[in-house]
């Protein structure tokens, strides 16, 4: 049996709606925020045109003071994400915090139908993440590391390593 479809609203959004709003945050034309009430951004952050933050009913979006954040990113909160201060997120990234469980799905089960997964997101401070990268479920990218555009990351990052391909792998480590 299919669940019944129902819309997730239009995005559309107010500063006082979040759980917390910075000062001097800019939200660039067509930017689209859901569950703006679990969401809390701090200072200084800059988010590009057409993102969006998706959070969710039960966790927590937490974007640190100064983080730079590209146009048609994708956040999903479902399992929690935080990203830490002066961070840099280049265009296009998606960072996801859920995932359907396939292990022991019967082939005539629709993946779509399959349980899903919830796992934590953690970008530490000074990162970067480069244009078109994806962050899947339950990763940690240490302080300062760098991921390289379209990088698939699916295993924690180091602090102040740099990680390349699919999936990212570490490349050299960033001079401190």
């Amino acid at each position: 049996m299919r669940p019944e479809r129902r819309s997730h609203g239009t995005g559309e959004f107010t500063p006082e709606q979040f759980a917390r709003l910075g000062s001097n945050v800019v939200f660039e034309p067509g930017v689209l925020v859901f569950h703006p009430e679990t969401i809390e951004i701090g200072s200084g952050v800059y988010v590009g045109h057409q993102a969006i933050l998706k959070g969710y009913h039960s966790s927590r979006m937490v974007i640190g003071d100064g983080t730079w954040i590209g146009q048609q990113c994708f956040f999903h909160a479902g399992g929690g994400l935080t990203i830490g201060r002066d961070v840099g997120i280049g265009p296009a990234v998606r960072i996801l915090t859920s995932a359907h469980r396939i292990d022991g799905l019967d082939r005539a089960t629709p993946i779509l139908h399959a349980p899903v997964d919830f796992a934590p997101v953690v970008v530490e401070d000074e990162s970067d993440v480069g244009v078109g990268a994806i962050v899947l479920p339950g990763v940690r990218i240490g302080r300062g590391a760098q991921v390289a555009a379209g990088a698939v990351v699916a295993e924690d990052v180091p602090a102040y390593a740099v990680v390349a391909g699919v999936p990212a792998r570490v490349v050299r480590q960033r001079q401190v």
